[in-house]
This record gives structure tokens, sequence and C-alpha cells, in this order.
């Protein structure tokens, strides 16, 4: 993976089936039959291998966008975590109230 640094791999893979790579897979295929369609070659019986290998290529693309995305998340979610723990006086924490207290008196309109 030349894209991620080597603290990327202690986080859990995404699944193989994802938003992105099922978008990036169906466009790559789109890609594919659209090729056909501009050479004037039957759009979905030429070029099988084409059609696969641009899926292919869009799926892989998918998951590995997913992976930096949440490599990036996980790396801002440390910094901030570390952020609130480094100054716990600018996050103190709020005394518990009841539902009640939090509440007003309610007074029907007729």
């Amino acid at each position: 993976m030349a894209f991620l640094p080597d603290e990327a791999r202690s986080l859990p893979p995404p699944p193989i089936v994802n938003k992105a790579s099922v978008w990036l897979g169906l466009t790559g295929w789109v890609a594919a039959l659209l090729d056909n369609g501009f050479a004037h070659r039957p759009v979905l019986r030429a070029g099988v291998h084409r059609q696969i290998l641009f899926a292919s290529v869009g799926w892989v693309a998918g998951y590995f966008l997913v992976k930096h995305a949440e490599y990036v998340h996980a790396k801002v979610d440390r910094e901030l975590l570390d952020y609130v723990r480094r100054h716990p006086e600018d996050f103190k924490e709020a005394e518990k109230k009841r539902i009640g207290e939090l509440l007003e008196d309610f007074n029907p309109v007729r």
C-alpha cells in the first residue's frame, strides 16, 4: 500500500463489499460499456474481458479509498482524544440532571 503509512496496519480492514467499491465497480463496468458504444461495437457482448477488468479496477480503487478514509478518520479521532486528555480543564464533565429538571412545566392551552 503506497498511500498509507505503516501505522494504518493496526486498523481493522474495511469490508470487501462497501458502498465505494460497489459504486466504483459499477462505474468501471459502465465505462467499459460506453467505450464499446462509442467504438460502435456490440455494447454488452464485445470486450467482456475489458468489462471485467474495468469493474475489478473500480472495485479495488473503492476498497482502498475506503481504507484511506478510515485511516484519516482514525488519525483525527486519535488527535482529538489526545487533546481532550491533555486539557481536561476545557472539557469538564457536566453534572447529571434528571429529565424532570430539564423539562418545563406543561400547561395545556385550550
